[in-house]
This record gives C-alpha cells, structure tokens and sequence, in this order.
C-alpha cells in the first residue's frame, strides 16, 4: 500500500466517524506518514505507517497516556483498553477501520 493509499484510508474512515474530527497529517517522509485525528470525548487518535518496512500503529491518546491502541512491530497485536501495556496478539491486521470501531464500542459503553 502506499502513502497517498493509507492516507485515503484513515480520512475515508474518520470522515465517516461520529467520534473523530478531521486527520492532520503530523509528519509526512518519503517513506512513512504520521496523523491525528481529534477524539469528540477527548484525546486524539495517532496513526502511523511506514511504507517501506510495513509498519503500522494506532493509538487512542487520553490524558497523555495510550487508552487503547493497535501495531504490527513484532506481529500484529493490541494494547486492550483494560491495560494498555499488555500485548494481546492478533490473528491478522488490524485495519483502521476496525480500531475505530472498537474505540466507538467502548465510548458506547456505560461506565
């Protein structure tokens, strides 16, 4: 996938969210891409994606700290909302998509 293919992705995706604002693209290299996108119940999502060796990270931002977040450095894993330090490997990728829709879930959960 490239650059501009990523990109496409993560604002396809956010524009279609109710929970995020519009991507800002934080870092743009010839071989990778950063954003963030604004939470409406606070923080900021992270994305990032590198082309060439294929690495990919999302991270849901509260408070200065990772709440909840997703990356494929050393196989794809997440960093569950119960304790963001933990590695819970995955089966295969995460996409954007998918990450959204769990922060979505957990926002909609009572607490």
């Amino acid at each position: 996938m490239t650059l501009a293919e990523f990109e496409r992705q993560v604002f396809a995706v956010a524009t279609a969210s109710p929970i995020c604002g519009i991507p800002v693209v934080r870092c743009l290299t010839p071989s990778s891409i950063n954003l963030r996108i604004s939470v409406t119940a606070g923080g900021f999502i992270d994305v990032f994606y590198n082309e060439q060796t294929g690495t990919m990270a999302y991270a849901l931002i509260r408070r200065g700290r990772r709440a909840f977040g997703a990356d494929n450095t050393g196989g794809w894993h997440t960093h569950p909302f119960d304790d963001p330090e933990r590695h819970d490997s995955l089966p295969d990728a995460m996409l954007f998509t998918e990450f959204v829709t769990q922060i979505e879930q957990q926002l909609a959960r009572p607490h």
